[in-house]
């Protein structure tokens, strides 16, 4: 760059604004404009193009920028107050349409002459439902949302900059554009940075990009491109892994790579559950029948000359009959134990209603490293003296042989003796890990599998000079002295590159020259371990003449010793897990910032690619799709595998696929997964290996990173969605045998209701919401996996429920009805002499009400199966449902005995004789349900056998 573009820019910068073609931090987007010509500057004019000096800015000029571009964070999250969150358990539709019958029924307390205490005890019953609702929902549900925070707190205190030309420590925050930073290995990035200088530098770059293996850095200027890809850059969020560096600031707070990600997971919607849109539906129509129902009969009764509000106060009792109070208690808390559930199966899940939208996911888009593998990598194989040699055991332990080891333990010395990593042994709950290069890591424990000790052989050989990886030579060297005080050079590399600079291969320990028939045999032996999806390093060596010679002399004349392959090995259990995802009918998509190449080889290992060509299309690659080409690329690859994709790739992916109706659960564990986490369905971050943004976007999180856990948690979360429907046919059925001896008495003239709203509250909160809660917590039924995700748009009412409900419903009014006319009618009162204190009337009432608690227990029995006998099921089987149809029927026998209750309810003593009744109804209606599954279980037979 010449001198006056340089002192342009300068200026630009100092006054605010963006030189030409040069990044600023004014706020969002100047990265898409400006961020890849800061790579292309030469080393010579980064200084002079960000207006800054080799001894850093003066502390006069950082002030003033910080004052332009602010601190260097991003910005908090705004919490929503407590108060506004608790206020919003009360919007719920269910909750309104009590709020309001509460209201109007302190209304009509209040305004009538006498005042009935009964009207009183209703409106606070009614309130009192709504509140214990709100308790439990807000009590569940409360969760802040601290994904921008954590994003936060990836970024690194203190930094090392230079000011004044001085090296101090400063908080990050204060660091500027134009500062200049040093780092060392170890070192968290502070700031998107340019570098000027390098020694051996590597950075992870997992967070950002999704690949685990760390990449060398260089100062040379880069041609413009992806940020990303850029080498002579360093960006906030990553890691310095190896080397030392010095770089220069161009980007800060929301203006770098890792504030851009922030922008968009702030910006991501939170979806909502398909069991959200399902019940918020259902809510507007129950709500509506109870109003619409209430107010006919309203309309019926008040023109036959009724008390305006006793009137009023009996159509009231109809909308409450109709309203499942105790439903969003219950769901919340049957949804919790699925949490729990899931918990013990190493799934945190954070949102209650992920559970049951788990159990309809249709696509899973799965990582990698991780997730899929044990992101651990590990030597399987060693090529040396024309044969190859295989190594057992996986990971980093150092267990495991090789077999023959003796012929590749020259290779092994010399790979081990160039490299940089170190293996640490265990500690404590730590298992043996690697510090540094994991592919160097993976040569150390062959190594030690080979009986050697690296640390003795770097002892006994120490190195005098290294010529560290560069991706255009593909080569690393290392020089070492012996204990003779000769030297050698230890080269390693891509099999190709370094076969180029070999002359002579290693056979049982001699140097014999490299034979065009040798150099087809070797290549030969390279692809064979390519092909079956290993990463491949040639390791070769040479004698040098003294301790500081040149490149050219270093990897010239080499000898080759071998080659090794290794790769990430599969976790055991993800083929299992893989399988039952395809026998459940849900499709796997691996999204991945990896090679085409080691994606596709990792999903052949665990069965996701069967076939011999699947999809497979890169980032760039869907940059040129339009929205429909994306479409035609997800509907017409059955198997299909996304490799080098950015953020943005997969919010477009998942978007694609939500728009073709699909359920999309999503994988992921670094900061660049955070926006796809938060806009799936289901985001699904690791809880080992994961980032805190990852965590905090996500709504479950693998304690094991195992993507087994997953295909665990759906099937949790489908068994979670039939106990919701088993729940929901318990509690909705009742409602009809609430509301039909209303209908009944209200067109037979009767002037009193058969069964009062206090009377349905008790019902709905006291004796059914335990029976509710066991049958929400039935355990997993073993065919869960062996059928297709029920579609998006299927209704959580669907026509089978409904009949069923219908059904069990009906046969329990036919019962109630039958008990309270049988009492009126055979006292001999006339209807219109009843009142409310009658004795005849308040047993005929407690006799509706113990009626629907008695068929409860048979009818929470009944609903157990769809189709299977409950008694083949076990009648004993879930205890816990026993018990809380006991205590139903425990609570009813208080009700109808004890004088304060009988005070509240109006009820009064049943004789044994009405208990009896009341139970054989009960045993008529499990009958009539086991009659309808046997005739089921009987069709689908003759349809099996007129079928084959």
């Amino acid at each position: 760059m010449s001198p006056e573009p340089a002192r342009q820019a300068t200026a630009a910068l100092r006054e605010g604004g963006p030189p030409t073609g040069v990044t600023t931090t004014a706020p969002p987007d100047r990265r898409n404009t400006s961020a890849p010509s800061i790579p292309a500057v030469p080393v010579s004019d980064v200084f002079a193009v960000l207006g800054s000096s080799p001894r850093g800015l003066t502390s006069d000029e950082a002030a003033t920028r910080r004052d332009r571009h602010g601190p260097n964070e991003l910005p908090g999250v705004r919490r929503g107050q407590v108060w506004r969150r608790l206020v919003a358990q009360f919007t719920d539709l269910f909750a309104v349409v009590l709020l309001v019958s509460s209201a109007i029924t302190f209304l009509a307390y209040w305004l009538g002459q006498p005042r009935d205490p009964a009207t009183l005890q209703l409106a606070l019953a009614i309130l009192g439902v709504v509140l214990l609702n709100a308790g439990i929902g807000f009590a569940q549900e409360y969760s802040a949302e601290r994904t921008a925070e954590s994003l936060q707190a990836m970024v690194p205190r203190t930094c090392r900059v230079l000011r004044d030309g001085e090296r101090r420590e400063l908080p990050a925050q204060e660091l500027v554009p134009g500062d200049v930073v040093i780092l060392e290995a170890g070192d968290a990035v502070p700031a998107d940075c340019r570098l000027v200088e390098a020694q051996e530098a590597a950075v992870n770059n997992a967070a950002l990009t999704g690949e685990s293996d760390p990449v060398a850095r260089i100062v040379a200027p880069v041609p413009p491109g992806p940020p990303l890809q850029a080498r002579n850059c360093v960006f906030m969020g990553t890691d310095l892994v190896a080397g030392t560096a010095k770089a220069v600031v161009f980007a800060t707070g929301t203006a770098t790579e890792f504030g851009r990600i922030f922008r968009l997971t702030a910006a991501a919607p939170r979806q909502r559950t398909p069991l959200q849109r399902q019940v918020a539906v259902m809510a507007r129509r129950v709500a509506g029948v109870a109003l619409a129902t209430g107010a006919a009969l309203f309309a019926v009764r008040l023109p036959g000359g009724q008390p305006f509000v006793d009137t009023f106060v009996f159509s009231l009792g109809v909308m409450v009959a109709l309203v499942p109070e105790g439903l969003p208690a219950t769901l919340s808390v049957s949804l919790a134990i699925g949490v729990r559930r899931m918990a013990r199966r190493h799934a945190l899940v954070k949102q209650l209603l992920a559970v049951e939208a788990l159990g309809s996911t249709s696509v899973i888009c799965t990582d990698k490293t991780g997730t899929l593998t044990q992101a651990e990598m590990t030597v399987v194989q060693v090529w040396a003296d024309g044969a190859s040699h295989a190594v057992s055991g996986v990971g980093y332990a150092p267990a495991g042989e090789i077999t023959d080891a003796g012929p590749v333990r020259d290779l092994l010395r010399a790979a081990a003796l160039c490299s940089n990593a170190r293996l640490v042994p265990p500690t404590g709950r730590d298992p043996w890990r690697v510090l540094g290069d994991t592919t160097e890591g993976a040569l150390l424990v062959a190594a030690r599998k080979a009986g050697l000790d690296p640390a003795r052989e770097e002892a006994g050989t120490p190195r005098v000079a290294e010529h560290p990886f560069d991706s255009a030579r593909k080569l690393m060297s290392t020089v070492h002295r012996d204990s003779d005080g000769r030297f050698f050079a230890y080269v390693k590399g891509a099999p190709l590159e370094l076969l180029a600079h070999c002359d002579a291969i290693d056979r049982s320990g001699a140097k014999t020259p490299l034979s065009d028939a040798a150099r087809t045999q070797v290549a030969a032996a390279a692809d064979g371990m390519a092909g079956q999806g290993l990463r491949v390093l040639a390791v070769a060596r040479r004698p040098v003449s003294g301790p500081r010679p040149s490149l050219g002399d270093v990897e010239s004349e080499l000898t080759l010793l071998g080659l090794a392959g290794m790769y990430d090995p599969p976790r055991p259990e993800v083929r299992d897990a893989v399988d039952a995802c395809r026998r459940a009918g849900i499709r796997i998509i691996m999204v991945t910032g990896d090679h085409p190449l080691t994606a596709e080889a990792v999903a052949r290992r665990v069965g996701i690619v069967r076939e011999s060509a699947p999809a497979v299309a890169t980032g760039t690659q869907l940059d040129a799709l339009d929205d429909s080409g994306l479409d035609a690329l997800l509907a017409n690859s059955s198997e299909l595998l996304l490799c080098r994709v950015s953020p943005e790739h997969k919010m477009r992916v998942v978007t694609a696929l939500q728009r073709r109706g699909e359920v999309v659960a999503v994988t992921g564990d670094g900061a660049n997964d955070a926006p796809a986490l938060k806009h799936a369905d289901i985001g699904v971050a690791m809880g080992a290996s994961g980032t805190d943004v990852a965590r905090e976007a996500a709504v479950m999180v693998l304690l094991d990173d195992s993507f087994a856990s997953i295909t665990t948690a759906v099937g949790l979360g489908r068994s979670v969605y039939r106990n919701i429907r088993k729940f929901l046919i318990y509690l909705f059925s009742h409602n009809i045998a609430e509301l039909v001896p209303i209908l009944a008495a209200t067109f037979a003239g009767f002037p009193l209701v058969p069964i009062t709203a206090v009377q349905i509250l008790a019902i709905d909160l006291g004796s059914d919401v335990l029976p509710a809660l066991a049958l929400g917590a039935e355990p997993m039924e073993p065919d869960v996996m062996n059928s297709p995700p029920r579609p998006r748009q299927e209704r959580l009412f669907s026509t089978a429920v409904m009949g069923r409900i219908l059904f069990l419903g009906g046969i329990q009014a036919l019962g109630v009805c039958a008990v309270f006319f049988w009492h009126i009618h055979a006292s001999g009162i006339p209807y219109a002499d009843f009142t409310k204190d009658n004795p005849v009337y308040r047993e005929a009432i407690t006799m509706v009400q113990a009626g629907i608690v008695v068929s409860q227990f048979f009818n929470a029995l009944a609903v157990r199966t769809d189709r299977q006998s409950v008694f083949r099921a076990g009648l004993l089987t879930n205890p816990w449902l026993l018990a809380a149809g006991g205590f139903g029927i425990g609570l009813m026998a208080a009700i109808s005995y004890a004088p304060p209750l009988q005070a509240v309810f109006h009820t009064a003593p049943l004789a044994p004789a009405d208990w009896a009744v009341l139970a054989a109804f009960g045993a008529l209606l499990l009958a009539a349900e086991e009659l309808r599954k046997w005739a089921l279980r009987h069709r689908r037979t003759s349809r099996r056998e007129e079928g084959g």
